[in-house]
């Protein structure tokens, strides 16, 4: 269906049309979970930009993404469907099919000027689709910067929203997509003590170890989202000096959780759950943390609602915010929260990915895992290697995944590395709300079973009315989407 067809005609489901649209601004930082922004209550990371999103608008204390990679949470985010609901767009570093609409070619459609800066859409190839230009929307990265440290992207985000902004009509809304590559790997080592850090500020979750390598692992991560931050900033310090606050929503957050063992490329709570503030000075009534669970799937029919653009007969899976940030008629509806992956690295035999599907209701967080046979952060070593480091490769490169392979005999580190690299069975279920670093699975708990059965039955039965090809006839063709983006990686098969 062609996208002019869809907007013709179509009611606004909400919010009456405005003389003066709104603007979009959404700052998507790459690899950074909950709670580590300064707005949570973090004391070892430092994020005023963010903060004050937060303090002016709404903060969001259970935001989830629908995959823990990248590429299928950005277009999960740009489409409003779940990552098995959109073809090859759904797995890492493939294509995005044309046929499926994203919210800023809505946007242009209605009149709105697009753009983004750092990293789109990706990785992943959306020319092969006949798309013109990235998802996100044309690209405005000229402006480069010397970084201060190797790691850090030299794209210099600011400058190239002022061009971005330099560029645009009188009276023209925009929506602008800033996309840093921060916290993504790889660090400068030991940039925290730049900074004046001490290794005892860094607070190590559950499932890593608490040593030295893995303390100073943490704290360049948090120099990485401070630089996130410092450009959000100047972003906004933009805004303000052309008087455009006023008349523009930001959005924060992040596409999945932090780049570690355990987190990233998991369906555990640290690698879905993400920071989220929402604000729009002098129209948001409602302020201070909202507890409710929600999606990044609800960001398309939000903007949709709070811009006015009609969006009806577009299929989305998402919930627009707007009534939780005190905007618009209705009511929000509390719902099921699902996530899920397919390939992430290229990581085992065949280029076959790891098949997760979560669902979190209420204080627990169900994961099927639909290939327990199969290694969860890959295959141990690629053909030809020796260095064991260099296998597991769902997780990135670190001074911690080091760590925990190196020490993967010892006893005192075994457990971390059992947690993070062995087999692990079909079901596991957590209660996230006294288990939030997801060690403790109660799948095989008695006094759990009544849940377990009751979450398994509604996954499936959610999963089957989504067309989700895993509990459908074709389960395995996610395994012919071809990989377009990486390296290609030759394993034994064990």
């Amino acid at each position: 269906m062609k996208l002019s067809s869809l907007l013709l005609l179509s009611p606004v489901c909400c919010l009456a049309q405005k003389s003066v649209r709104p603007n979009i601004l959404i700052a998507i930082a790459d690899d950074q979970s909950y709670p580590h922004a300064s707005a949570y209550g973090s004391t070892w990371i430092n994020t005023p930009a963010f903060d004050r999103v937060a303090t002016e608008g709404l903060l969001f204390s259970n935001c989830y993404a629908c995959s823990p990679g990248s590429s299928p949470s950005r277009a999960s985010m740009l489409t409003g469907l779940f990552p098995w609901q959109i073809e090859e767009a759904g797995t890492h570093a493939s294509s995005f099919p044309s046929g499926y609409v994203c919210y800023t070619e809505v946007l242009q459609e209605a009149g709105y000027q697009v753009g983004y800066t750092g990293k789109g859409w990706g990785p992943g190839d959306w020319k092969v689709s006949g798309r013109t230009q990235n998802p996100a929307g044309p690209e405005y990265n000229e402006c480069r910067l010397v970084p201060p440290v190797k790691g850090v992207s030299e794209i210099d985000y600011s400058a190239n929203f002022r061009v971005f902004l330099d560029s645009l009509p009188t009276d023209q809304p925009f929506c602008f997509w800033y996309g840093a590559n921060e916290p993504h790997r790889p660090y400068t080592r030991d940039v925290w003590k730049k900074k004046g850090r001490t290794e005892a500020s860094a607070k190590v979750p559950a499932y890593l170890p608490d040593v030295q390598e893995v303390r100073g692992d943490l704290l360049d991560y948090a120099y990485e989202i401070e630089w996130f931050d410092i450009h959000l900033g100047q972003i906004i310090q933009e805004l303000e000096k052309r008087d455009m606050m006023q008349n523009t929503i930001i959005i924060v957050t992040a596409d999945n959780g932090l780049p570690f063992p355990g987190a990233k490329a998991n369906c555990y709570d640290a690698g879905i759950h993400v920071p989220l503030a929402i604000c729009w000075q002098g129209h948001i009534l409602r302020h201070g943390i909202e507890q409710v669970a929600v999606s990044l799937i609800d960001i398309f029919p939000t903007i949709m609602e709070l811009t006015g653009t009609p969006y009806s007969t577009i299929p989305l899976s998402g919930h627009s915010l707007a009534p939780l940030l005190g905007i618009g008629e209705g009511e929000y509806e509390p719902h099921e929260i699902y996530s899920g992956r397919e390939r992430h690295s290229s990581a085992r035999p065949n280029n076959w990915g790891y098949p997760i599907r979560s669902m979190r209701q209420g204080r627990y967080l169900l994961i099927r895992n639909f290939h327990p046979e199969r290694m969860p952060a890959g295959n141990a070593l690629p053909l030809g290697e020796k260095n064991p480091v260099n296998g597991y490769c769902d997780i990135d490169g670190s001074p911690t995944k080091k760590f925990i392979i190196e020490h993967r005999s010892d006893s005192a580190f075994a457990p971390y590395f059992r947690h993070t690299a062995a087999l692990r069975p079909e079901y596991e279920l957590y209660d996230v709300e006294q288990d939030p670093d997801c060690m403790n699975n109660l799948a095989e708990v008695p006094s759990h079973r009544r849940v377990l059965r009751k979450m398994k039955k509604r996954l499936f039965r959610s999963l089957r009315a989504m067309h989700d090809s895993r509990t459908g006839e074709n389960p395995e063709v996610w395994e012919s989407y071809p990989r377009l983006k990486g390296p290609m990686r030759v394993f034994l098969e064990e």
